[in-house]
């Protein structure tokens, strides 16, 4: 008689540049034990082909039969890269009750860009009393909207507090068009309009991304026969099901860096530290304190935009092995610039597509002199056409250019505007550059050896001909620039981390002055004032290339630098270990004396006795967090409810102004039978 298989647990990180894929077993002692693990580039055309390529390597590692595996978690960088990258659908904002004057506020305007937006009379008040709704101008404007945008964003004026009017615009939305509808309601419970609107409207824009992710990560596993539930990790490092997800898109942001964080604390033990994980995009650094990562109570900020969404408190720096390598403007000794944009390397790049890269590259070469848009090429990301909807004139004709083999931009470009042209055609996730990283520096200096090494040398010699302010070379040989490189990640490095944890403790210009510590800690002549700062713990660094950049880390953050054995595989060991978590809120104002309002979810109920409102609030939150836990992915939830009142003492008399209801499930994800 066979014996039954041990239930085995698959985590999968879908990353910028490479898909981790790691198998685990709650059996081998108090940390379980890593069966297998393995890496595929990240297919960003079909992100099903990276999926595949990291999941058959580790099943066949492991020899596992695939009906053992109970459970799939998933984290994923894809949604935080594009916030960082200033990538993104296209979508239409509607602002129901709101002014053009609100675009102004939280970055919104910003945010938007050349997106569309519709005002539309209408809202609530602080109490949820309703003003006039007039949808008229929005059910005008949708036969063109529907056929240039992706999805859209509704956010009404005071609609944590009564969501009728969003509702209202959704369900028109969605009639007429059959694009997918967020509203701001349904992602945060907090006031605020501009910053919920600026949430939602960077919510809609990944809605495709990430639908296109779980849909691959579910053919996958369907086509290899794994009957397992699919989660995600959130934001804030809790697993949810595939289907929340892909609803709430914006709460994965961070879910990579939560996922690390997870796995970090996991790996070593370590209850106290900074942890900094460094991809092929960002570099993402947080704190944790007591085993457990330091949330933010304001909402994270990714790419310059302070959200709604509630996730560690992370730190997300545009620095990665892939960053854009660039030289500062104008000075006599230019400095080495990093990021924040990714570019696919070069390596990589002649990996891929062999002699139409590396003959581009020795073309220009053999120029007598260097060329400005020399060792740079354009090529399709390969996302469906429906995405390239709203292109302008020049923009849809540079784009019937670009194909999926990289073309050498000095034969792309005949003029400076297009230039910004195709930057706009990179901002929408459509093509990607080409170009020098630390990724090729480190294969030009053997420290990396998984791409072409050709092709990185001919991009290191390129940039090394690049001339300072006094017209000479800047390097004399591709190795001399790519140790440049490499060093200055490192320092960079070191001071995105100490610039967290001077953020963290509160200090005002902490850029500046993490700045200024690295750079007296290795400069020889550190001048008059003598500086230092050491960290009050550790550092775990985490990515697949942390043993080669974090290398020199110790000396210039004054603590050890802890890099777990399997640290190139953190979160997709952190997406498995995790647990579901979800909330829900509920609100009781007093609109008038003796009149008790509760707000909760969809619902608006008037009460004439405080303990009575309370205790439905209660109630509903209840009901409300259990479902959203089942919804979520686990049929176990433990709820814990909390209320706190805001009352005021008039002549000796309590005079009760608002209550917060909360509500917290949590519990592990449901396994398959």
């Amino acid at each position: 008689m066979t014996a039954k298989p041990k239930p085995l647990f698959l985590g999968i990180d879908t990353g910028g540049t490479y898909t981790d894929a790691v198998l685990w077993s709650e059996q081998g002692g108090p940390k379980g034990k890593v069966l297998a693990k393995a890496k595929a580039l990240t297919t960003r055309h079909d992100l099903a082909v990276g999926i595949s390529g990291a999941v058959d390597a580790v099943l066949g590692k492991s020899a596992t039969y695939p009906a053992a595996i109970k459970l799939v978690s998933m984290s994923t960088t894809l949604a935080t890269n594009a916030l960082v990258e200033g990538q993104g659908g296209r979508v239409a904002l509607i602002m129901i009750g709101f002014t053009g004057a609100d675009l102004a506020r939280d970055g919104l305007k910003t945010a938007l860009g050349t997106d569309p937006v519709v005002f539309c009379p209408g809202g609530h008040d602080v109490h949820g009393n309703a003003a006039k709704l007039d949808l008229s101008g929005l059910e005008a404007a949708l036969p063109e909207l529907g056929a240039s945008v992706s999805g859209f964003a509704v956010c009404a004026y005071f609609a944590t507090r009564n969501p009728e009017h969003e509702l209202a615009a959704r369900d028109l939305i969605r009639e007429k068009t059959g694009l997918p509808v967020t509203a701001s309601h349904e992602l945060s419970a907090k006031l605020g309009g501009p910053r919920r609107a600026l949430t939602t409207l960077l919510n809609a824009r990944l809605i495709s991304m990430i639908d296109r992710l779980v849909a691959a990560t579910e053919g996958f596993l369907e086509a290899r026969n794994i009957a397992a539930p699919l989660m995600v990790v959130r934001g804030d490092g809790a697993l949810v099901s595939a289907a929340f997800a892909r609803q709430r898109p914006i709460e994965t942001i961070l879910s990579g860096p939560a996922a690390s964080l997870v796995g970090a604390r996991h790996m070593t033990g370590l209850d106290n530290a900074m942890v900094s994980d460094i991809g092929g995009t960002t570099t993402d650094v947080a704190v944790l304190d007591g085993g457990r990562p330091r949330l933010d109570p304001e909402g994270a900020t990714v790419g310059g935009f302070r959200t709604m969404v509630e996730a560690v408190a992370m730190r997300t720096f545009g620095l990665g092995g892939d960053s854009e390598v660039a030289l500062e403007d104008g000075a006599l000794n230019p400095k080495i610039l990093l990021g924040p944009r990714r570019l696919v390397p070069l390596a990589l790049a002649g990996m891929m597509h062999g002699a139409s890269v590396t003959s581009e590259l020795e073309r220009q070469l053999r120029a007598p002199n260097p060329g400005r848009m020399d060792g740079r090429f354009a090529l399709r990301t390969g996302v469906p056409d429906r995405l390239a909807a709203g292109l302008t004139a020049p923009e849809a004709k540079l784009y019937e250019l670009i194909g999926a083999v990289p073309l050498a931009i000095d034969r792309l470009l005949t003029s400076n505007a297009q230039n910004a042209t195709l930057n706009r055609l990179v901002s929408r996730g459509l093509v990607h550059i080409s170009g020098f990283t630390p990724s090729d520096a480190a294969h030009v200096l053997g420290k990396q050896a998984n791409w072409d090494p050709l092709a990185a040398r001919l991009g290191a010699e390129l940039f090394a001909r690049k001339r300072d302010g006094r017209g000479q070379y800047i390097a004399p040989s591709p190795e001399v620039i790519s140790e440049r490189v490499l060093l200055t990640l490192t320092r960079w490095s070191a001071e995105y981390i100490l610039e967290t944890a001077f953020a963290e403790d509160g200090l005002d210009g902490a850029a500046t002055v993490a700045h200024a510590l690295v750079q007296r800690a290795v400069d020889s002549h550190p001048g008059i004032a003598r500086l230092s700062v050491a960290l009050d713990r550790p550092v775990i660094g985490l990515g697949a290339s942390a043993p080669l950049h974090y290398a020199g880390l110790a000396e210039l953050v004054g603590n050890e630098c802890v890099v777990p054995e399997d640290t190139d595989v953190a979160n997709a060991l952190g997406a498995v270990v995790g647990q579901v978590r979800v909330s829900a809120e509920a609100r009781v104002s007093q609109p008038k004396e003796g009149l008790f309002r509760v707000a909760s979810g969809q619902t608006v109920r008037d009460f004439t006795d405080e303990a009575k409102a309370i205790a439905a609030a209660e109630a509903d939150v209840r009901a409300i967090v259990a479902a959203r836990a089942k919804d979520a992915g686990t049929d176990n939830a433990e709820i814990d409810v909390s209320t706190e009142f805001k009352v005021s003492t008039v002549e000796a008399q309590r005079m009760f102004i608002e209550a917060h209801v909360v509500a917290v499930a949590s519990g592990r994800p449901r396994i398959a039978v």
